[in-house]
């Protein structure tokens, strides 16, 4: 049976970023930021098991050995890419970050055409 599990580090970040988005007024309701990193693990739970998952590069090998991804674009500015390792059908989400905060480290990786930084 396949399942996903978050690393404890990638929880905690999902649940900052609500804060971050809403208190640098990157969306106007505190219900707006839920919703939309309510997105991301929409994304992840109906995708990751489908979706073409490609060899992450050496840089993340800080976050885990033998790291996959698979990206998430939820509109033109902004590339979601969610790393995570897999083993015996589980899949373990270890980092998750955008082209905003990880841009000169991602660039070239499939599904980042629009870097905005």
């Amino acid at each position: 049976m396949k399942r996903i599990i978050y690393d404890d580090n990638v929880l905690d970040y999902l649940d900052s970023l609500i804060d971050i988005l809403f208190d640098k007024e990157y969306f106007s309701f505190y219900e707006s930021s839920e919703k939309y990193v309510d997105g991301i693990l929409d994304f992840v739970e109906e995708n990751i098991f489908v979706k073409s998952k490609k060899v992450a590069p050496k840089y993340f090998n800080r976050y885990g050995k033998n790291l996959f991804y698979i990206f998430y674009k939820p509109n033109k500015r902004t590339t979601w890419f969610i790393f995570f390792q897999l083993k015996d059908n589980v899949y373990l989400i270890k980092y998750i970050t955008n082209n905003h905060v990880s841009g000169s480290h991602i660039r070239g990786l499939k599904g980042n055409s629009l870097i905005s930084l």
